[in-house]
């Protein structure tokens, strides 16, 4: 608004109403004074009206500011007149380069941080991939047990979240006997022994749910069947790449590797140059820039590890496969995220120094395991 919208009585040569002599006296003040003449040579000055200020020797007991008659008719103009017109017309005041109150430096620009401990994240995970490698290339068997224990612990993190944040009871007793049984079976029998032990926990889980009250039985064992499909049916899938042909091991290895190095990729590229969101509902900490570093990152890591690692692989199937295996993780680590948002968490447990738990690192294995394991089957067989 400008301050022609105010308007100006032609001839008063004044802003406000006329003034008739009674205010002054009724209040005891000075009427008010005038600011100033509005044109000058036919330009619009910019000029504020001057504040009322009561005369010298005046009532002062009686007084009152003019502004705070608002019955007063012949006062209402000058009521609206003030204060300044615009918001804008207040001095600004400077910004603090301090903490009011404190003795410290001036504020700095922080600098960006990269939102977890990476020191204690390299050491866990360096740790756990030599547990992994020393398993999968010593003795197979071995790395099965390590499939299962991982299974179990994962069931254990999300039923207990389930649990204590929406108050689903989920047996877990059941689903840890049946998700070993469901690895064990795939690493022996294959994606049939896979698929009847994981039919035979969904039935374990629905008549060890009937041993308690009915109330919420539907909601408890429909999570109950959704954990043991999410965490130990997707995880048969490594036992099923290790068991598939002689290069088994280097199969599993190829998986893991190209996950880790594109969760690496994003969470580099994104934290350096991410500026748009990928996903801002779901995870807002992830960027369209980090999931294109993931794919690059991933595409490398699969036409070097075809080529090399896989028997009658080619490079050109590890580019394709890279770009695979960058979605699906990207996939099933917003897939976690929605899982995490709904329970109003932000890691799934704190077994992990500067990973959270298990669930936390197993959250893009598990949804790419299978992506992976169909693919080698399409590009080299399974045996």
């Amino acid at each position: 608004m400008n301050e022609s919208s105010w308007g100006t009585p032609s001839g008063a040569g004044h802003w406000g109403p006329p003034d008739h002599g009674s205010a002054a006296s009724l209040r005891g003040a000075a009427p008010p004074v005038p600011a100033g003449p509005v044109h000058d040579g036919g330009g619009a000055a910019q000029t504020r009206p001057m504040p009322i200020v009561p005369e010298p020797g005046g009532h002062q007991d009686d007084h009152r500011d003019i502004r705070d008659d608002r019955d007063n008719p012949e006062h209402r103009g000058a009521a609206r007149l003030s204060g300044p017109l615009f918001r804008d017309d207040r001095p600004q005041e400077p910004m603090p380069t301090s903490l009011p109150g404190s003795d410290s430096d001036p504020v700095k620009p922080q600098k960006k941080s990269a939102g977890r401990n990476l020191r204690a994240a390299i050491g866990v995970g360096v740790g756990l991939g030599a547990v992994i490698l020393a398993s999968l290339f010593v003795y197979k068997p071995v790395f099965i047990g390590v499939i299962a224990i991982a299974v179990v612990v994962g069931l254990w993190e999300l039923t207990s979240r389930l649990a204590e944040r929406k108050d689903i009871r989920v047996p877990l007793v059941p689903l840890a006997i049946g998700g070993t049984a469901m690895v064990i079976a795939g690493y022996v029998r294959g994606a049939e022994g896979a698929w009847v032990a994981m039919a035979l926990t969904a039935l374990a889980v629905l008549v060890w749910r009937m041993t308690e009250a009915p109330q919420n039985y539907l909601r408890d064992v429909t999570a109950a069947v959704f954990s043991a499909f999410y965490v130990p049916f997707l995880a048969t899938f490594v036992a099923l790449m290790l068991a598939a042909a002689d290069d088994g091991p280097q199969r599993v290895l190829t998986f893991l590797l190209l996950t880790v190095v594109s969760d690496t990729g994003a969470y580099a590229i994104g934290w350096r140059f991410g500026r748009k969101k990928l996903a801002p509902r779901i995870s807002p900490g992830k960027t369209r820039e980090g999931l294109v570093g993931a794919v690059l990152f991933a595409m490398v890591a699969g036409a070097l590890c075809m080529q090399f690692l896989i028997k009658d692989g080619a490079w050109w199937q590890g580019l394709l496969l890279g770009v695979a295996v960058a979605v699906s993780a990207t996939l099933g680590d917003l897939g976690e995220s929605m899982i995490k948002r709904d329970l109003g968490i932000k890691d799934m447990g704190t077994l992990l120094p500067g990973h959270g738990g298990i669930m936390d690192r197993l959250d893009s294995l598990l949804p790419t395991a299978p992506v992976v394991w169909l693919l080698f089957v399409i590009f080299v067989g399974s045996g």
